[in-house]
């Protein structure tokens, strides 16, 4: 099937979350519809057969958040629960890990936040501290961690330190499972502006101790276990992304359908109509490229996931940001109000910009990695 093309299967898919998303709308409750969608499958519906998931990939579950994003109503712990640290848990857990993880995180009834970035690493995760050192079959773990999603409501959150390798002494990262009432397992809310329904928070831990089966998969195959959750990670917030500019344009184009100053709907001038179409483009533009990353992803070619998600959170992180600043341009003093639903937006647009990864640094990636440039650092 070409990735251009959407088999029927993926639009009917698309056809019942856009249902499921309408229903709920921009005023949506988002532990109800969490609770839905995990009862209709969707939350789950990249996980394996075998363990209560939906025996699909990552295209599909973009599907599932580009359009409840689409509809208004994202949820930001589809990012990271199933897509992060479900994928994670199904690659390279153990049995144990796997039994007791991915149905209840395919099901709904628990979560997993993720943890990598750091106060002083910002994008560098070479610079990471949070250290994992053995005390018998134990492991102590000490760190810090900033902007970590909805670690208040999450049962575990999948933690990436770094532990010293044997034979060279050099630190490599390793994943720990981390329940939330671990003790020594610290996390307080960040003060943001933004308007969001899950809180952000800082970790800290000060050897705090863990039994050797919070380890997830093998200690020496760390790095290649991290990049197995970042890639669906960037075609996730590009899917968001995507759908909330979706969200915008849609807005947009009705409210410039109707509108009315001299005679005829505004949408009748090409000073609004123009940059609506070449929004439109560049969204469409962006899910390409996003439909790419994930059916490389979902075939097993990390290497080529890697480029493409970068490339396709880039691309969405930009054509979001441009559509909803026309959009509340379009609307004008309306599109500032909290009944159009568009100016939280304004605020939330810049995320996709800024996380899980900035564009200066995939910028960074495709010029060292796909240009073969020297690296500035």
């Amino acid at each position: 099937m070409s990735p251009v093309i959407e088999s029927e299967e993926h639009q009917a898919l698309r056809a019942a979350v856009a249902a499921l998303g309408k229903r709920h709308g921009r005023d949506f409750a988002p532990e109800t519809l969490w609770d839905e969608a995990a009862k209709l499958g969707y939350l789950g519906v990249n996980l394996p057969e075998a363990h209560g998931g939906g025996g699909g990939g990552i295209y599909e579950l973009s599907v599932v958040l580009e359009e409840l994003a689409a509809a208004g109503c994202p949820l930001l712990m589809m990012v990271v629960s199933p897509a992060i640290c479900g994928t994670v848990i199904a690659r390279f857990g153990t049995d144990a890990q796997k039994t007791e993880w991915l149905p209840a995180l395919a099901d709904g009834t628990r979560t997993m936040a993720f943890g990598i970035t750091e106060p002083d690493a910002g994008s560098n995760s070479h610079r990471i501290t949070t250290t994992a050192r053995r005390d018998g079959t134990d492991w102590l773990l000490t760190g810090r961690k900033v902007f970590i999603s909805g670690v208040d409501k999450a049962d575990a959150t999948l933690i990436v330190g770094r532990t010293e390798d044997a034979r060279t002494g050099n630190l490599k990262p390793c994943l720990f499972i981390v329940p939330r009432d671990t003790p020594g397992f610290e996390y307080r809310p960040i003060d943001m502006e933004l308007r969001a329904s899950e809180r952000q928070f800082e970790l800290t831990f000060d050897d705090m101790r863990l039994p050797s089966e919070a380890l997830v998969g093998d200690e020496n195959a760390g790095l290649l276990q991290l990049f197995a959750g970042l890639n669906p990670e960037r075609i996730m917030t590009a899917a968001f992304a995507l759908g909330m500019a979706r969200y915008a344009l849609a807005r947009a184009v009705e409210y410039a359908r109707e509108r009315t100053v001299w005679r005829q709907p505004i949408g009748a001038h090409q000073a609004i109509a123009h940059p609506l179409a070449q929004s439109h483009i560049e969204v469409e533009l962006a899910r390409l490229m996003m439909q790419k990353a994930a059916h490389l992803y979902d075939s097993g070619d990390d290497a080529g996931a890697g480029e493409a998600a970068n490339m396709a959170k880039y691309a969405a992180g930009e054509a979001c940001v441009k559509a909803v600043d026309q959009s509340v341009h379009t609307l004008g003093g309306n599109g500032l109000t909290r009944e159009f639903g568009l100016a939280s937006l304004i605020t939330a647009s810049r995320v996709s910009r800024i996380a899980p990864v900035s564009r200066e640094m995939i910028l960074n990636y495709v010029s060292h990695q796909t240009l073969g440039l020297p690296k500035s650092y």
